[in-house]
């Protein structure tokens, strides 16, 4: 099947965001590996297959497939003074229709974490979402002890909307977790009537 080759990519002020390529498989295979009790305790139980060349080449596709029929912009990091992969940023789910929203989902390599990667690469995306793809609202949802993760949204200007129980399947159990949402204009809370 012929797919039109969308190519989506984002400058920050330190990174590259791009989608991944089939050439990112040793970088990614090798931060994923060096990440994994970092990353286990906060993300779905990994196949068997995770770290795999087969299994990195199905997410390239899957990456391509999604950015060209628009249900998702899966993106790497890539800081832009070594060309180092940090970590990916993913807005999936995207609605359109009454909804113009997605859902925003990232994860960082260990020795990454906490220099404001992800922070930048947040802001970048929302701003993409907002003003390039027109979506009107930004979902996130994080386990309600991590708190990194939590602080990192809020320092984003998202902001707390509740609880969705058994939301996920994390490391392997359902797990309850707490949701965020941006909003393009911030309405909450505002109707039409007086």
């Amino acid at each position: 099947m012929f797919m039109p080759r969308r190519k989506i990519r984002i400058e920050t002020e330190r990174m590259t965001l791009r989608q991944p390529q089939l050439t990112d498989f040793r970088a990614w295979s090798h931060l994923r590996e060096a990440s994994q009790k970092f990353l286990t305790p906060w993300e779905p139980q990994w196949a068997s297959d995770h770290l795999s060349r087969k299994g990195f080449t199905n997410r390239v596709y899957w990456a391509q497939r999604s950015i060209a029929n628009g249900s998702a912009v899966p993106l790497f990091l890539f800081r832009r003074s070594d060309k180092a992969l940090l970590g990916a940023i993913t807005l999936d789910n995207i609605r359109r229709g009454p909804a113009q929203a997605g859902t925003l989902g990232y994860w960082t390599g260990e020795q990454h974490a906490r220099q404001g990667y992800m922070r930048e690469a947040i802001h970048a995306v929302v701003h993409h979402a907002f003003q390039r793809l027109d979506l009107s609202r930004v979902e996130a949802a994080c386990l309600p002890e991590n708190a990194a993760s939590r602080r990192l949204l809020e320092s984003c200007g998202f902001k707390y909307e509740g609880v969705a129980q058994s939301y996920l399947q994390i490391d392997g159990r359902w797990r309850t977790h707490v949701l965020y949402a941006s909003l393009r204009s911030d309405r909450r809370g505002k109707t039409d009537a007086g």
